[in-house]
């Protein structure tokens, strides 16, 4: 197997839905973000082997999102792309099927990553409003018509949100949202521990931003020139107190996940540039990391949020290594419950024995290396996009603190987890 490179990424900033559409569509967002990340490249789009992007809420105009951009960005006629969809990790999936690609020899130069417009997710019609237009559709008179309008009732135009329908899961019939209740229950986490790590989210993004320590952010600019260039869904202003003051979103009597402590509904696209040493040396490619190992692992769909320390752990023990052993992570930031679920869990001796077979736990992520710059409770969540966005910004992070090791982990609805292993090196093996 080849050894494969991240070489170059860039993102979008990450545009906060606000009750109404944002300005972009899915291409919008990848075709300016591919063409910023191409536009600083020595060689031509045309050199591409392959894109590949992961989206879950795709545009009905943009079938094969993957390959649309590609012709956008300039790639020509020549250069195949194709479209995953793995939820949450879907620009993380992308990724891992690039360096697949460039490590058995199949491609040498891949852009890889996601995207998401939620803003833009469809109203559907209900059922009952479905079939009355096939009835409409299937009738062949005037009067067959004029006898249906009369049947219409006012719960026909009731519509379904597509995104609310997405974020609950079929299996076990509970969002998102209550899977982080759940996970709060079994390792029991405090209202007051959830709100803190909120607050730490957006405090650490705030000094990510003031210290120009997010250099994959790229501005986009919408039809009307306005520009946007920064994530708008932090609140600098965020305290505890007015955390402590949000009543429960999903579990309403009971709950403790707030809108405060969970990650926001957002527009947003991550790409990255994916290389083997053939091409880092052929165009003299500046290498950000290298791609060690990924993983993919699942569990009970109602407990969702844990399944990155079922991806994570078996990743590190076939790599012989230890929490300890590295040195910055990026853990998504579904909701902060999910979050600290999994930092438990890693220090719990009796759940890494009955699910790992340890005798001894990981042991403990120290805050001061996990999502250092912030994350999705401050940016927000892109689905698509996620998991791109956390393995460039855990590269970049690996490159100015001079470390050698990170994680980037990422839970999946359905009940899945994904991680990918991370090394900072100096150039090509």
């Amino acid at each position: 197997m080849k050894p494969v490179y991240i070489v170059d990424g860039v993102r979008t900033p990450f545009i906060k839905a606000k009750n109404q559409p944002n300005p972009f569509e899915n291409g919008d967002l990848a075709t300016q973000n591919g063409k910023a990340l191409l536009l600083r490249q020595s060689f031509d789009p045309k050199d591409i082997n392959n894109v590949i992007l992961g989206s879950t809420v795709p545009n009905p105009d943009e079938p094969n999102l993957a390959r649309i951009v590609a012709l956008r960005m300039g790639c020509g006629d020549k250069v195949p792309g194709w479209t995953v969809q793995r939820n949450c990790a879907s620009g993380m999936q992308a990724i891992d099927s690039a360096a697949i690609d460039i490590a058995i020899g199949r491609s040498e130069l891949v852009v890889a990553g996601g995207v998401d417009a939620m803003s833009q997710a469809p109203l559907l019609f209900n059922e009952a409003m479905v079939r009355w237009f096939a009835a409409w559709a299937s009738a062949k008179t005037l009067a067959q018509r004029l006898v249906l309008i009369p049947k219409i009732r006012p719960h026909f135009l009731a519509p379904v949100i597509a995104l609310l329908r997405g974020l609950t899961d079929p299996v076990v019939g509970i969002n998102m949202g209550q899977t982080a209740e759940n996970l709060a229950y079994e390792f029991k986490i405090t209202r007051h521990e959830m709100d803190v790590f909120a607050m730490q989210s957006h405090t650490r993004l705030a000094q990510a931003q003031d210290n120009g320590y997010l250099p994959e952010v790229v501005p986009i600019y919408d039809n009307k020139g306005r520009d946007y260039t920064y994530d708008d869904g932090i609140r600098r202003d965020s305290t505890l107190e007015r955390l402590a003051k949000l009543k429960p979103f999903f579990d309403k009597r009971f709950g403790m996940v707030t809108a405060g402590n969970s990650s926001q509904i957002t527009d947003g696209s991550a790409m990255l540039l994916l290389a083997s040493a053939d091409a880092v040396k052929k165009y003299k490619l500046p290498v950000l990391a290298k791609i060690v190992d990924s993983s993919w692992a699942a569990t009970d769909p109602a407990v969702m949020g844990i399944a990155p320390v079922h991806a994570t752990t078996p990743m590190l023990l076939r790599n012989n290594m230890s929490i300890k052993d590295i040195d910055y992570w990026e853990i998504n930031e579904a909701f902060a419950a999910q979050v600290l679920a999994c930092v438990k869990a890693w220090q719990s001796k009796d759940y890494c024995k009955k699910h790992f077979g340890l005798d001894q736990p990981m042991g403990e992520i120290p805050m001061d290396k996990l999502n250092i710059e912030g994350g999705a409770i401050a940016m927000g969540h892109p689905v698509g996009a996620s998991g791109a966005r956390i393995t460039l910004q855990l590269a970049n992070i690996l490159k100015r603190k001079k470390a050698r090791f990170g994680v980037a982990t990422i839970c999946i609805g359905g009940g899945q987890g994904g991680a990918l292993l991370l090394e900072n090196v100096d150039g090509v093996e």
